[in-house]
């Protein structure tokens, strides 16, 4: 698990952990709580609170950063209002109420940021071809020998002819592919992943 990309998550999980383990500061939780055998149990003792607003910051931390990959504001516009209700009933109402309404918007927040994330992808040799988002990478297996190489693939040209660096092999297009890639390699080339006719 890659930590940069998933901070959010990591802040959204331990705030609820925390609150969960810490049923005398959040009585919403002490029910399920009380039936693991922690009714009055505290996982970080007189510092629950602070740890409990650090993973907020952590969270609309991870937010930023995710905002930084996809350029998509909902996940941040529902975090940060939602963390300024939690840090507004610790410094000036006091009311648990906003507290667990501030929780839920951050988990909604993550939600969203989650498909945000899973939308824009994290491939790095991938690349839009004809509006569709294509991967570049395949590996190309020779039928001779049985060699594997990955190669990054052309947008402007469909390969017809690859030699094998192993056997020296010719590789042509089987009858009915278009190049190379369509016929010995992991992933079909970019005209055909845009569903687009080939060269």
């Amino acid at each position: 698990m890659k930590i940069k990309s998933n901070i959010d998550k990591l802040g959204t999980i331990g705030l609820f952990i925390t609150a969960i383990f810490s049923p005398c500061c959040f009585p919403l939780f002490a029910f399920g709580a009380s039936a693991l055998g922690l009714g009055s149990f505290e996982l970080f003792g007189g510092w629950t609170m602070w740890v409990f607003q650090i993973l907020v910051i952590v969270s609309i931390v991870g937010f930023y950063i995710s905002y930084q990959k996809h350029k998509c504001l909902y996940p941040l516009l529902i975090a940060i209002p939602s963390a300024g209700l939690i840090f507004y009933s610790f410094y000036v109402n006091n009311n648990i109420l906003l507290v667990y309404i501030g929780m839920f918007g951050v988990l909604i927040a993550t939600a969203v940021n989650y498909y945000r994330n899973k939308l824009h992808g994290n491939c790095k040799t991938c690349t839009i071809y004809e509006g569709k988002k294509v991967e570049l990478k395949s590996a190309l297996s020779c039928p001779n020998c049985g060699h594997k190489k990955e190669e990054l693939m052309p947008t402007d040209a469909c390969q017809y002819f690859y030699e094998c660096e192993k056997c020296k092999t010719i590789l042509k297009p089987l009858e009915g592919d278009c190049c190379v890639y369509c016929s010995y390699g992991s992933i079909k080339c970019p005209p055909i992943q845009a569903e687009k006719s080939c060269c």
